[in-house]
């Protein structure tokens, strides 16, 4: 199968030139879980880790933004302005409010006596409540509005608006800069935390989740740091300076609109606390359905053969149901915030119109106080509803947070320890000293074994499907750490060199030919990223790529499509081996390499590799033991142990496990046949 995936600049890639990390999986999988066990596969998927609880996920999904400080202080800041400004605006359109009724009230008024004695007038016929509202209002008898103050005041608003607008944009365009900056950290965090996790947190997980937390559950952070960040700001501090500004205006009625904010915490807090459990369940959905996704794509020749598409179907449905549902209901329940809240603020409002009404017709307020009141009334439900519909937002954000966290919070592979170095070209002696591995503590694999490579000598390791063939080289790649033992390249210590120099030593050819997106000159040229193009065409035609490559109407710039499938199995098998052959590696392993490839191409393959093998130490892991007869030495393993080892005559004179293995696939006659050939020399 091929993946098209772009060629990165990893200094590890000339190391793993062919995938490696996925044969580890393939061995990993093939040695120690039953179908289902290990990375969901086609039988389930791994459940997620219990979720943490949502005040410490949102205090570190904050923590994200402490180095953007001096930004978001100045988005507070500006934020704080245009609120300020927001909420005083009000106040002065009711002084307009008021200067309109007192010129109404004034121009009814016959000129020529005071207010006071009109007052005084009314009381004595018994007007009390009509003189204390004429008391509160600035009226001048017989004179009408004065536009000029109208006009002064309006203007006043307009600008106050004006400004407190432009100070939102900027606001907005600073967060979302400094947000942009901080979800690029986020991803550059996930991304090197992938390159720092070890084989096994992807053996052990469903591809199709863990790509959901670095991209889907990212974005939905972004989403929630641009958007809910900023109007929960907007929205609290909007809350703050209505009610300071109610108090202002009048004691009594602020007490009767603070009714509302009780009984909408409480409502928040029961619905919010339901839809955080909802939103959890619906972001682990998305991951498992994705996991679904990827595995009937990558599969799909696979699922078609065995006529499983309505089985897969019918799983796709089943997840696709499951988060419909966790969908639904997150969605469903976190919507009943905004509307419990705009009915109980509704009921503040009339209460707060009764009242207030009362008092203007008693003279307890004017009526630009009232109409004031009224609309900061109006304008302390609209934030407190913004801030319910942000809890929606903010809930699934910090479900997302949580996820990510998690992922971040993976154990890592063990620090790096480097402490000495290879020269640019190694020998190639390899030795294993005592070494005992197990991928878990209960269940052993390789225990106390001990061999040597010699120099430019090729190691074959056969051996039944289970027995360790593709841990062994797995563990000279440092893929996975030993748990007793060591292994040495030319007698350092693997463990005291860096995983980047140890892998640049190594080349590796899989039994699935991994191309990625790009020419075919680009994916020669990935295992050694500054070879010349000298190198490259040299690496070509030692592979017989040249060959096939010559007669492609694009030669070398032929592009690699989604699948791979422009160029043959046995013609990307050679690509890669070329992507081996340009890094010129002290150390190579061919993992089944021509297993996948016809008779006749796989004679191509094997004079390539040939070429490759020439003057280097080479692993090759073959269940064909009709390709590795010429090996200097042969490594024949069985749980883990190496029960024989030798030459290929050697061993069949033992008519031990090589034996049996060498039988059960040339049978009768062919085998007496095979058994009488002599081995041809596959180094110079």
């Amino acid at each position: 199968m091929s993946t098209n995936q772009k060629p990165g600049p990893d200094a590890a890639g000339t190391a793993r030139a062919d995938g490696a990390a996925d044969a580890a999986e393939e061995d990993f999988h093939e040695e120690e879980f039953t179908p289902g066990e290990a990375d969901g596969g086609m039988f389930g998927a791994v459940p997620a880790k219990k979720a943490q609880h949502f005040w410490p996920s949102a205090k570190r999904l904050m923590g994200l933004l402490k180095p953007e400080r001096a930004g978001i202080a100045a988005v507070l800041a500006m934020v704080t302005v245009a609120v300020v400004l927001n909420v005083i605006a009000p106040r002065i359109l009711g002084q307009a409010m008021d200067v309109i009724f007192s010129g109404v009230v004034g121009k009814q008024l016959p000129p020529g006596a005071t207010k006071d004695q009109f007052i005084d007038g009314l009381r004595a016929q018994g007007q009390d409540n009509f003189a204390d509202m004429l008391a509160r209002m600035d009226v001048v008898p017989g004179a009408g509005i004065d536009f000029q103050k109208l006009a002064f005041l309006i203007s006043v608003v307009l600008v106050m608006y004006f400004v407190a607008n432009i100070f939102l944009w900027l606001q907005g365009y600073v967060l979302n800069v400094l947000v942009m900056r901080v979800v690029r950290k986020l991803r550059d965090d996930t991304e090197k935390k992938l390159n720092r996790l070890p084989l096994n947190y992807f053996d052990t997980r469903q591809r199709g989740d863990t790509l959901s937390r670095v991209t889907n559950d990212v974005d939905n952070i972004q989403q929630a740091l641009q958007q809910a960040f900023a109007q929960l700001v907007n929205s609290a501090l909007t809350v703050i300076g209505i009610v300071i500004m109610m108090f202002i205006v009048s004691w009594q009625l602020a007490l009767i609109a603070l009714i509302a904010l009780p009984l909408s915490g409480v409502a928040a807090g029961i619905i919010g606390a339901r839809s955080q459990k909802l939103f959890a369940a619906q972001w682990k959905n998305t991951g498992d359905l994705n996991g679904q996704i990827e595995e009937s794509f990558s599969g799909h020749d696979l699922v078609r053969v065995f006529g499983r598409d309505a089985d897969m179907l019918a799983r796709f449905d089943e997840r696709n149901e499951e988060l419909y549902k966790a969908s639904f209901g997150a969605q469903f329940v976190s919507g009943m915030i905004m509307p419990v809240m705009q009915f109980v603020s509704y009921l503040s409002y009339v209460g707060i119109a009764v009242v207030g009404g009362l008092r203007v017709a008693s003279g307890g307020m004017s009526l630009g106080d009232a109409t004031a009141f009224i609309q900061y009334s109006r304008e302390f439900t609209q934030p407190l509803g913004q801030m319910a519909g942000m809890a929606n937002m903010l809930q699934s954000g910090v479900a997302s947070a949580e996820r990510v966290f998690e992922f971040l919070d993976a154990d890592e592979q063990n620090a790096e320890t480097a402490t000495e170095q290879l020269p640019a070209k190694t020998d190639g002696h390899v030795e294993f000293r005592h070494v005992t591995f197990s991928y878990t503590p209960d269940k052993p694999l390789i225990e106390d074994l001990s061999f040597t490579a010699e120099p430019g000598h090729t190691v074959a390791i056969v051996g039944p499907t289970g027995a360790g063939k593709t841990t062994l080289v797995n563990l000279v790649m440092r893929f996975y750490e030993l748990n007793a033992g060591t292994i040495t390249l030319d007698g350092v210590d693997i463990t005291r060199l860096s995983r980047a120099e140890l892998r640049s030593k190594v080349g590796m050819v899989l039994q699935d030919a991994w191309l990625f997106g790009g020419t075919i000159y680009e994916n020669i040229r990935y295992g050694k990223l500054d070879a010349t193009e000298d190198q490259i065409m040299a690496a070509a035609k030692a592979t017989f790529v040249d060959r096939f490559v010559r007669a492609l109407p694009d030669g070398y710039d032929t592009v690699i499509d989604e699948e791979g499938n422009n160029v043959s199995a046995g013609e990307k098998q050679l690509i890669t081996i070329a992507r081996a052959f340009v890094a010129n590696p002290s150390l190579l392993i061919l993992d089944e390499a021509t297993s996948s490839v016809d008779t006749r191409t796989e004679a191509l393959v094997q004079k390539a590799m040939a070429a490759l093998r020439s003057d280097r130490t080479s692993f090759v892991i073959a269940h064909r033991l009709s390709t590795i007869r010429d090996a200097d030495t042969i490594l024949v393993m069985e749980a883990g142990r190496i029960v024989e080892q030798g030459r290929h005559a050697e061993l069949l004179e033992l008519r031990g496990a090589y034996y049996r293995l060498y039988m059960s696939q040339f049978a009768g006659e062919d085998a007496d046949a095979s058994l009488e050939e002599e081995p041809t020399a596959v180094h110079s």
